[in-house]
């Protein structure tokens, strides 16, 4: 099976640039009620992906500097992001895909040339093991 066959497409994703604000990434992230989404930078290259514990710990760590009012002074780019989300390239096999998948919530999907191209969701994953266990015991 295919990567692409899971894929969804970069123009579907929500996502941050790594020159956007604090505040702007909080508020994507409210709005769409998701807890990480992927960073991007202006070459269009996966950075990594930001969760809202890196946000709260990079407010809490800078002694009062950064409030919710003040996010708006502060870039994305200077926020550390504790948990490594890999990215697979779009020609990886499946078994690529579904290790970090078993310890990711979503894969990012990159091109030979690093560029994001779109996300694997792990519920899409599962769905696909379900009806191939499925046929397996219909046989």
């Amino acid at each position: 099976m295919n990567i692409a066959f899971f894929l969804l497409p970069k123009h579907e994703v929500v996502c941050a640039s790594n020159q956007s604000t604090l505040r702007q990434t909080l508020e994507r992230m409210e709005y769409h009620r998701y807890t990480s989404v992927p960073i991007i930078n202006d070459e269009g290259e996966y950075v990594g992906t930001v969760t809202e514990g890196d946000l709260l710990w990079h407010m809490k760590n800078s002694n009062g500097e950064i409030t919710f009012e003040t996010a708006s002074h502060f870039l994305l780019s200077e926020v550390s992001l504790n948990k490594q989300i890999k990215a697979v390239r779009i020609d990886s096999n499946m078994e690529d895909l579904v290790k970090l998948a078993k310890v990711q919530n979503f894969v990012p999907v990159v091109d030979d040339r690093q560029r994001f191209i779109g996300i694997v969701r792990r519920s899409q994953i599962i769905e696909y093991c379900e009806q191939f266990m499925t046929k397996a015991m219909d046989a």
